[in-house]
């Protein structure tokens, strides 16, 4: 039997590889954009396009009709850490008015694009973390790690089909947005100059988007699994994408005390730009077991996933073709 299929931020990184996975899987999809014409990376696809916007409870009931699973990729991102109280309450109203939704709806399931930070430090000293560790709220001093994880917890606790998803560093080719691959570009482009400390877990969006469609066929609700592809040290990932990008690789690395003053003064500009490095304490490895046994989540190596990033920003006018090294 054929599904149907409501893509919540068809137009964005994750959600249009979904999109694209649920397709090729046999899938009729609903793709959901804010505005009209506005097609992202995924014009060649044959799928429905409807207008819904989270702010809007109608526009959300009206997507979800008719369908037998909902993939919510479009949750709210916060872009500066001022106020944060504010922006986790308008967070859970934006999680709730989805939730209501689909209770109204009658959608079967509902499959949650969560994130990596809402995982916390690893229960078993010395090994990675996993989905039994909980972010600790305040701990990040960052307003996307505390109102992803109160939107996490409202999916969780609404007793809903819910199955929520934590990708890792998301990288690969189709990112319209400039999310994380716009630190990628800069290396590719060969303006990093320093690279950081510490660890990070990268996956490719395409092994998320398959995973995700998997989740709905037979992920557990109420349950949570981290997609996570390789874990490395940060200067080890911006090496290898200079090396992929024929562009020398980052000369040094930035002593921490600095990273940690730069930190506290970002809070100073506009934008809270380095919040990043605020809350780079709380990177660490992280195990994909669970997403593996259960969801047959398989990462590809993570060469394959830089070099076809790289190709898709080239191909789309965002990179020159590719020097050579010097």
């Amino acid at each position: 039997m054929t599904r149907r299929a409501l893509v919540l931020g068809a137009t964005g990184f994750i959600g249009g590889h979904i999109a694209r996975a649920a397709v090729a899987r046999g899938w009729q999809v609903r793709a959901a954009r804010r505005r009209d014409g506005f097609t992202g990376a995924i014009a060649d696809l044959d799928v429905e396009w409807v207008r819904a916007d989270l702010a809007d409870p109608d526009s959300l009931l009206a997507a979800m009709r008719g369908v037998d699973v909902v993939f919510h990729a479009a949750a709210t991102y916060a872009h500066t850490s001022r106020n944060i109280p504010k922006l986790v309450a308008a967070a859970r109203a934006e999680m709730r008015r989805v939730l209501d939704a689909v209770r109204q709806s009658g959608a079967p399931r509902l499959i949650y694009t969560s994130t990596l930070t809402t995982i916390g430090p690893a229960v078993e000293p010395g090994q990675p973390a996993d989905e039994r560790s909980a972010y600790v709220p305040g701990s990040a001093d960052d307003a996307y790690f505390e109102l992803k994880w109160a939107m996490e917890q409202d999916a969780l606790d609404s007793r809903l089909p819910v199955v929520s998803l934590c990708p890792t560093v998301v990288l690969g080719p189709g990112d319209v947005h400039l999310s994380i691959s716009g630190l990628l570009l800069e290396v590719a482009r060969g303006r990093m100059i320093a690279s950081i400390g510490g660890a990070v877990n990268a996956v490719d969006v395409r092994d998320v988007a398959v995973t995700h469609v998997a989740a709905a066929e037979k992920g557990r609700a109420g349950e949570r699994f981290i997609l996570g592809g390789h874990n490395l040290a940060i200067t080890e990932l911006m090496t290898a994408a200079a090396q992929v990008a024929g562009v020398p690789p980052p000369h040094f690395r930035v002593p921490d005390p600095l990273l940690s003053l730069a930190g506290s003064l970002s809070r100073l500009l506009p934008g809270d730009p380095a919040a990043l490095l605020r809350s780079r304490h709380l990177f660490q490895p992280v195990s994909n077991a669970k997403a593996v046994a259960e969801l047959g989540l398989s990462p590809r190596p993570l060469v394959e996933t830089l070099r076809d990033a790289l190709a898709w920003f080239r191909e789309n006018g965002y990179l020159q073709p590719a020097a050579r090294m010097v």
